[in-house]
């Protein structure tokens, strides 16, 4: 997900966010890390005005965990400040407030979230779960205040570290709960979160992520480390201090190295050399089908110089289970070669151009926010050719020079 009301700046990379959740993940951690960074409290507390609520305060101050300085900021309520909110009631507020629409649908998706995981962790619906100690007013500050403490900072992109899972057990209007709580598994679960041991593999480490903290990741971040040009970091301290570790949330902030974004992709591959090249043909379009980004077949030599083929297929992270059912069920393979791959992508553009052959459709390669290659559609082309009776390379090539004048940055 996008961070909202945020804006490319053309001209410069994405502007991109990295929590790394040294000591675990929190909404006050988020939202220190954020004043740490460089957004002063007071810009916070006014575009949180915009929500329309009262009886809250912020304040920040500097201190230590461990050999880290950072902020540590406080979310304090009036006695008058509302509590025992549900879903519904946070909704109702989103959607009466003046953030902007981008805003409001972040913010509405983290305590959606945060109420479905309460709803799994409970056993019932999202009407009829109860948030207890998430049903208070700091609950909103914490996620409002990170939708637009990261847009005050630029923020286009949002990825994280894996998240400590912390141990021992903690004390709750529910009673007794193990670490992690239900609803902050719950979270990690729906999100496909990883998770590691708490650092230098601490015991009785308590609660190191908050379901708030893990509704406001999970729905905003993607969890890999992004190649960064680093820009500045800010730390957030967590209430608690510990000699095994520091309880810091770390916010790296940077540009995005290389193209314009990034993809998380699985690369699958497979060696075959008793399968008919037309079972071969019909594999490679099933996983076209299913959404992989390429597939390709390369002849290789195989035991007992047999020839063979080696089955290569890029999908994307989340189809890597989904794509490896089908390379087992439709080929002879007895097993698969799997990796994570970074791929590096533009950004692009499907346009139309008007040429003096009529409209041709082209695909517009952009980098940091500039066009930069144009390239016309073959089908397009393929069109004109026909009805024009005209040689196909000859369309090609003017749509090609008129597509660069009209579109391309000089």
């Amino acid at each position: 997900m996008r961070v909202a009301h945020s804006r490319r700046r053309e001209g410069f990379a994405l502007k991109t966010a990295y929590f790394n959740c040294i000591g675990g993940a929190s909404g006050d951690m988020v939202l220190g890390a954020i004043v740490d960074a460089g957004v002063p409290v007071a810009d916070l507390e006014r575009e949180l005005k915009r929500v329309g609520i009262d009886g809250f305060s912020l304040s920040d101050r500097r201190a230590q965990r461990g050999g880290v300085s950072g902020t540590l900021v406080s979310v304090d309520l009036e006695e008058k400040a509302q509590r025992g909110m549900h879903w519904s009631d946070f909704a109702s507020i989103i959607d009466s407030s003046t953030l902007t629409s981008a805003a409001a649908e972040s913010s509405r998706a983290i305590l959606r979230r945060l109420a479905e995981a309460e709803a799994v962790a409970h056993g019932t619906t999202v009407g009829d779960s109860e948030l207890h100690e998430l049903g208070s007013l700091d609950t909103i500050v914490d996620v409002v205040g990170s939708i637009v403490g990261l847009g005050l900072l630029g923020v286009e992109r949002v990825y994280s570290s894996p998240f400590p899972s912390g141990s021992g057990t903690i004390q709750s209007e529910h009673g007794v709960l193990p670490v992690p709580a239900p609803a902050t598994v719950a979270l990690f679960a729906m999100a496909g979160a990883p998770l590691v041991p708490a650092p230098n593999n601490a015991t009785e480490t308590g609660e190191m992520v908050t379901p708030t903290g893990a509704a406001i990741l999970t729905t905003l971040a993607t969890f890999r480390q992004p190649s960064l040009t680093l820009d500045r970091v800010g730390y957030g301290l967590g209430r608690k201090e510990s000699r095994q570790y520091p309880n810091v949330l770390a916010l790296w902030l940077g540009d995005e190295s290389g193209a314009a974004y990034t993809t998380d992709n699985t690369m699958i591959e497979t060696n075959i050399d008793d399968m008919a090249a037309d079972m071969l043909g019909y594999l490679h379009e099933r996983l076209f089908e299913i959404g992989a980004r390429d597939v390709w077949f390369t002849p290789v030599q195989m035991k007992k110089n047999r020839p063979g083929t080696m089955i290569s297929a890029i999908v994307p992270s989340d189809l890597e289970l989904r794509a490896i059912e089908l390379i087992m069920r439709e080929s002879s393979t007895l097993g698969v070669r799997v990796r994570p791959l970074t791929r590096y992508e533009a950004e692009r553009e499907v346009t139309e151009v008007d040429t003096s052959l009529g409209k041709v459709a082209v695909k517009l390669k952009k980098l940091d926010g500039r066009n930069v290659a144009v390239a016309p559609e073959y089908e397009s082309c393929r069109r004109i050719a026909l009805d024009k009776d005209l040689p196909l390379q000859d369309v090609y090539r003017l749509a090609q020079r008129e597509a660069e004048e009209a579109l391309l940055d000089q």
